[in-house]
């Protein structure tokens, strides 16, 4: 039998679920807003534009994706100072590598599975071995998108915490994101943070009107005696309408928002989940392995504090494709299946 024959025979088959049901194809990529919440369209280039006008060291690059990580606002605005480098992520970093050794701030946007998968290593010692400026802001983390594993960031966290001099971003809503952008930009060493595109939820200031982006500082947004959550990204928004769900069974959860990941704000989370009592949960659009959940662990593993604790986050696998409604249900990041799960454990 000839190569040619064997190509000719060949059938791709689909991967099937493992309960046997078929995934709903549509709304991919759909808004992650939940009902009652207001949304801002591309706070993120919105931000940057506003920083820029004020410092002219800010700089924009993308690999070809301008829209797809709401840069297009940016290079609209400011085209002088706009890069598109083409799909070469490794070109892009290099050449925000080498902006910021010429006094530059690079806000290098990607694909967050682009930027943790194919440009690694030129992260890691073009721009981390150097402790550069450049701060990278990729969209599509963890299941955010239906497109399967090829889009899907669901390890990028565990990926950049292992690396010395990075400091990592998981921000909630629109309020998050576009408080961080002067705050990085103003950090002295690279930065790896997580992006919410399009139109995205303002959610935090419903709870927390004086509500801050603090680099490095965890923040309580909700109190509550029975249950402490110990969120990141969207997922703090999740907690916050699990909390008000569980709050019709008479149970009181309290909603630590932690969009720091490296370094974290260990401090706040001893104190909080030192208080007797309640039961730690913590709650990630990331695999279970080497994200917030296990960072969490070990910080109260090696503090000495050891309340009853369990993990929300995705499994340690390669997730399926489809709607993301669906996958979100499937894998146990929806609201409905954050209460039951928390419900379940008391």
């Amino acid at each position: 039998m000839t190569l040619a024959s064997m190509v000719r025979k060949y059938e791709p088959r689909p991967v099937p679920r493992k309960d046997g049901k078929r995934l709903m194809t549509s709304a991919m990529i759909a808004s992650l807003a939940a009902e009652g919440y207001d949304t801002v369209a591309a706070p993120f280039g919105h931000a940057l534009v506003d920083l820029a006008r004020k410092d002219d060291r800010i700089v924009g690059l993308s690999a070809d994706l301008t829209k797809y990580t709401d840069l297009h606002v940016f290079a609209n605005a400011l085209p002088d100072r706009f890069y598109q480098m083409g799909m070469a992520e490794q070109v892009l970093i290099s050449a925000a590598a080498g902006l910021a050794r010429e006094g530059c701030i690079p806000f290098a946007t990607t694909y967050a599975v682009f930027a943790s998968r194919r440009a690694y290593d030129f992260i890691a010692m073009a721009i981390a071995e150097e402790n550069l400026p450049v701060k990278i802001v990729c969209a599509l983390p963890g299941l955010t998108t239906g497109y399967g594993p090829s889009h899907q960031a669901t390890e990028d966290l565990a990926i950049f915490r292992g690396l010395p001099n990075m400091t990592i971003i998981d921000p909630c809503d629109a309020v998050d994101i576009a408080q961080m952008v002067p705050v990085i930009a103003a950090h002295p060493g690279p930065v790896y943070s997580r992006l919410l595109r399009g139109k995205v939820p303002s959610v935090l200031t419903r709870y927390r009107p004086d509500y801050q982006f603090k680099l490095g500082k965890a923040q309580m947004i909700r109190g509550g005696k029975d249950v402490l959550v110990i969120s990141s990204g969207f997922m703090t928004m999740r907690a916050l309408d699990a909390a008000e769900l569980l709050a019709k069974d008479g149970i009181d959860v309290a909603v630590l928002h932690a969009p720091t990941i490296k370094p974290l704000d260990t401090e706040t989370i001893l104190a909080e989940a030192g208080v007797g009592g309640r039961l730690v949960v913590t709650a990630e659009n990331h695999t279970i392995v080497g994200g917030l959940g296990e960072a969490v662990a070990g910080t109260l593993l090696r503090a000495g504090v050891t309340p009853t604790f369990r993990m929300i986050g995705l499994p340690d696998e390669f997730l399926e494709a489809g709607a993301l409604p669906t996958l979100h249900d499937m894998y146990g990041i929806s609201v409905g299946k954050v209460a039951e799960q928390i419900k379940g454990w008391l």
